[in-house]
Parts: structure tokens; C-alpha cells; sequence
């Protein structure tokens, strides 16, 4: 069973339950949107000493906690799923996710960091704003493992991750 060494933010005990089928893994659990005083000073915390990875749900709830957090403490490493990786017939979650998929999560990461290295300009010459964006950027966040994005937010993770025109050039 392979040693996660960071703690895992997760949304609830489920997701705890799965990381733990497959991983030696430590966790912290936010339990769903509400994310207390307390857990965000834990998480720092521990981020301090261990370190951090954010995994949590591809929906509007994971996205909120994930900006909470990285928004109120520096360096959390964060990893994404995409929806249709983790998903049934009703839910989407990381308790729903299969191991490659959670292993390529915990092992895809990067801190967020602003970084500048790609131009506003850059990304709407490349075509990655407006229409019949979508797939170019779907392409883009597969390659970097970003999770699903708009234009606003995948351009904020390329900067992060400090990809340049000349790298995406290549890659479409």
C-alpha cells in the first residue's frame, strides 16, 4: 500500500474511507461546504509541519472550500478529478473516483502561486476565450491535470503552474 506523506484535505468521511482502501494516507475533513474556524487553523497547521494536498469534490462546493483555503493559507498543494472520472448516475465525489484515478490526483499537484508567463493576449490569440474554446482548454487542463475550467480560471492555473505561450502552442 503506498505511503501518502502529506495530509489529505477531503469533504467527508466517504472520501476518507476510499483514499484509506488504497492508500496509507492521513486526512482532514472539512465536512462538506461547512468549513469551520477550526479546521482551516488545523489545516494550516499541519500544512506547516507535513504539508498539504487538497483533494477535493470537481463541483461548486470543492471549488469553494478550494478557494477558501488557498485564498487564507499559503503553499496547499492542490490536485483535481474531473467529473466524469469520479461520478454515478446521481453523484460525483473523490468516494467515486478508482485508484488509478486517485493516484494520478495525489501525484498531480501543484501550489498556487501567481507567476505571470502567460499574457491575457497570449490566451486569446491561442483561442482559449470565446467560442469553440471549450475543447482547446479541455485539452489543456487534461495535459496539466487542472480540472475542469472556464477561460477565467484555466488561465489563472497556467499562470500558477508558470506554462508559457510557446508550451501551449505545442500542445494544440
Amino acid at each position: 500500500m503506498e505511503k501518502i506523506n502529506e495530509v489529505v484535505v477531503v469533504e467527508g468521511r466517504h472520501d476518507t474511507e476510499k483514499l484509506k482502501k488504497y492508500f496509507k494516507v492521513d486526512t482532514i475533513e472539512t465536512n462538506g461546504s461547512y468549513l469551520s474556524e477550526a479546521t482551516i487553523k488545523l489545516i494550516e497547521s499541519v500544512n506547516k509541519e507535513r504539508g498539504i494536498i487538497l483533494l477535493l469534490d470537481p463541483d461548486s462546493v470543492g471549488e469553494k472550500i478550494r478557494n477558501i483555503l488557498n485564498s487564507r493559507i499559503p503553499n496547499l498543494k492542490n490536485s483535481f478529478l474531473f467529473k466524469e472520472d469520479c461520478r454515478t448516475l446521481k453523484k460525483v465525489g473523490v468516494e467515486h473516483a478508482s485508484y488509478e484515478v486517485l493516484k494520478n490526483a495525489l501525484n498531480s499537484y501543484f501550489v498556487y502561486e501567481i507567476k505571470s508567463s502567460l499574457s491575457r493576449q497570449d490566451f486569446i490569440d491561442l483561442g482559449l476565450s470565446g467560442m469553440g474554446s471549450n475543447f482547446k482548454r479541455e485539452i489543456i487542463s487534461r495535459k496539466f491535470n487542472l480540472g475542469k475550467c472556464n477561460a477565467k480560471t484555466i488561465f489563472k492555473r497556467l499562470n500558477m503552474l508558470g506554462v508559457t505561450r510557446k508550451e501551449l502552442e505545442e500542445l494544440l
